[in-house]
């Protein structure tokens, strides 16, 4: 069965309980890590996210899987609220849903991405 990007663009999103871009702080203040996964051009084209950790995309599920040997520090186990971001929020819905693939429930991404940050005043 063939789909296409939008189909899976929007069975992934059907999973995740996104945030607007002004629930982000309240999401940090509770433990959640917030994940830029843009790369390294696009970050210095658009700008940083100082409050983010960043994990380029290509390798976001090793280094998110507890029980991964490349796992980072942060992915203590699968309890763990991921809130990934990119530039406009479509990468980052096909990134928390993989997430999720994983066992990690809690995998979500933020609506309008790394622009509907800039846009809500979240301090950059």
């Amino acid at each position: 069965m063939r789909r296409t990007i939008d189909e899976v663009l929007a069975e992934a999103r059907s999973r995740l309980n996104r945030l607007e871009a002004d629930e982000v702080p309240a999401a940090l203040a509770r433990g959640a890590v917030l994940v830029d996964i843009r790369p390294a051009a696009q970050r210095a084209r658009e700008g940083e996210v100082p409050q983010a950790l960043v994990i380029e995309r290509n390798v976001l599920e090793w280094r998110a899987d507890p029980a991964s040997e490349a796992r980072i520090e942060q992915a203590a186990d699968h309890d763990v609220e991921w809130v990934v971001l990119c530039s406009e929020g479509y990468t980052s819905s096909l990134a928390a849903a993989s997430l999720q693939d994983l066992g990690l429930w809690k995998a979500t991404d933020v609506v309008g991405g790394y622009w509907a940050l800039k846009k809500s005043g979240f301090p950059l």
